[in-house]
């Protein structure tokens, strides 16, 4: 019972003795509070009191594109224990390939009777793939907010890393350390994201080769063949639209026997777990993670509330954290 009640205080943030109250039933504590203890018990995988189990806490999708690219159980953590504290019951929707697909995740939620949604990654940034799930989520009026760019007529509100400003910091880094031949490894070219560093690549280039732009998908293995391509058209800089891409810019550049950073520097992209520990540490450029999730769920919960949301955009500033996969350009 004691490390319960320690347990769930932490994960609140509360005293034992509040948790204590809650769970007895007793007066003097505020319903917000309440229902954050109770959906911390669910989270935690602890039975609530017999005379508590009637109560449902509230459920909020969280869904994910996938699990891999260490980002996204970063930004799972960070939201779901920002929608606990606010008493609401994160519902974990992965997808797999060939598992159950997004629209699919949006019928079950549907079905379950969430007070919201938050899609952390998904094909609300690809402009060319289909939306009518969240044309559905619109028309039955469940709150949303996207997380990192979305198109533009979904009309939900989000959170963003400023893409532009993550390529200026990458671009001028390389740049400072005498690279003159920049290269840029992307997504799907209908992956808003990776369109908005693009154009703002082009800004700073002005005159970028399109020989120095290389798309791939969202994987080590597509980061490798596409940075071939860009090391054999004479790039020695690589700036890279995640860090599992970038990861697969190195694996490419040793391949050919070059070494990096002495031969090919890389650049990724999220700060995400386990890059400082890459073999050579990576450099890339951070997301806040944890103030974006929790502005995210701050949109959410306000939508939930019955408060009025403007449908735009958050920009969040990205950092350029400095490893070891970038050094001075080679000398011809």
């Amino acid at each position: 019972m004691t490390r319960r009640l320690a347990e769930v205080a932490k994960k609140v943030g509360v005293s034992e003795a509040t948790v204590s109250r809650v769970l007895n039933g007793k007066p003097g504590v505020s319903d917000a509070t309440r229902q954050a203890v109770l959906t911390a018990l669910d989270v935690l995988g602890y039975e609530r009191p017999t005379q508590l189990r009637g109560e449902r806490a509230r459920l909020v999708g969280l869904v994910l594109p996938e699990l891999q690219n260490p980002i996204f159980p970063a930004f799972a953590e960070v939201i779901g224990g920002a929608l606990a504290q606010l008493g609401l019951t994160p519902v974990l929707c992965t997808q797999t390939k060939g598992g159950v697909s997004e629209a699919d995740y949006v019928e079950l939620l549907l079905q379950q009777q969430v007070s919201g949604v938050v899609f952390a990654g998904g094909l609300y940034a690809q402009a060319d793939a289909p939306h009518d799930h969240y044309r559905l989520l619109a028309a039955r009026n469940i709150p949303v907010v996207l997380v990192n760019a979305a198109i533009d007529h979904l009309g939900f509100p989000g959170v963003s890393c400023d893409d532009a400003v993550a390529v200026e910091q990458a671009w001028r880094h390389l740049a400072s350390l005498g690279h003159e031949r920049i290269g840029l490894l992307l997504g799907p070219g209908d992956h808003v994201p990776s369109a908005r560093k693009l154009a703002a690549a082009r800004v700073i280039a002005g005159d970028l080769p399109e020989e120095f732009v290389a798309r791939a998908i969202f994987s080590l293995e597509g980061g490798h063949a596409a940075a071939s391509r860009l090391i054999d058209r004479g790039v020695t800089g690589i700036i890279c639209a995640s860090d599992p891409l970038a990861l697969g810019a190195v694996r490419a550049a040793r391949r050919k026997g070059y070494d990096v950073p002495g031969r090919v520097s890389v650049v990724g992209y999220d700060d995400s777990a386990f890059m400082n520990c890459t073999e050579p540490p990576l450099t890339t450029v951070r997301q806040p993670i944890e103030a974006m999730g929790r502005a995210a769920v701050e949109l959410l919960n306000a939508r939930i509330g019955g408060t009025a949301v403007p449908a735009e955009e958050l920009l969040f500033e990205p950092e350029l954290v400095v490893r070891g996969s970038t050094a001075q350009a080679p000398r011809e």
